[in-house]
C-alpha cells in the first residue's frame, strides 16, 4: 500500500471511530507526543484529548459526526503533511440542537513502528450558522 493510501485509510478510520465513540482506536492513531492546536484554546496533548474523549465514551459528551475532504498530501520520508477541509457536527446528549463547525486543517503525520500516525494538528474550524 502506498503512503498516501495509508494516510487516507488513517483518516477514514479516525472519522469512523470518532462517529462510533471508539476512543481507543482514535488514540491509537496518534503519536504519544501528539499536539492539537485550535482557535482560542491552549494546545491540547494526547493525554488532554484522552480525558476529553472519556466523556464521550460514557455518553456524557456530544456525539460527533463529520466529513474530511483531502486537499493535499505530501510525504517527506518518515514525515508527511496533509491539508483538509473538515466539517464536524456535535450532537449534545441532552437533546439540545447540534452545532456544526467547518474549516481547514493542517496535519503533520509521522511513521511510528511502520504506521502513519497523527503527530500535530492545527485546525481553523469555525461555527456554521
Amino acid at each position: 500500500m502506498s503512503d498516501e493510501q495509508a494516510i487516507r485509510d488513517l483518516v477514514a478510520t479516525w472519522m469512523a471511530a470518532t462517529r462510533d465513540g471508539d476512543v481507543d482506536t482514535v488514540l491509537g492513531l496518534m503519536t504519544d507526543d501528539a499536539v492539537f492546536l485550535t482557535h482560542g484554546r491552549p494546545p491540547m496533548t494526547k493525554s488532554d484529548f484522552a480525558k476529553a474523549a472519556e466523556g464521550q465514551a460514557r455518553g456524557k459528551a456530544p456525539k460527533f459526526d463529520g466529513h474530511s475532504e483531502m486537499l493535499e498530501i505530501q510525504v517527506l520520508g518518515d514525515w508527511a503533511f496533509m491539508r483538509t477541509r473538515l466539517s464536524v457536527t456535535a450532537t449534545p446528549p441532552d437533546g439540545s440542537p447540534p452545532t456544526r463547525r467547518e474549516g481547514h486543517t493542517l496535519t503533520l503525520l509521522r511513521k511510528d513502528n511502520g504506521r502513519w500516525k497523527l503527530a500535530r494538528d492545527a485546525n481553523l474550524l469555525a461555527p456554521v450558522a
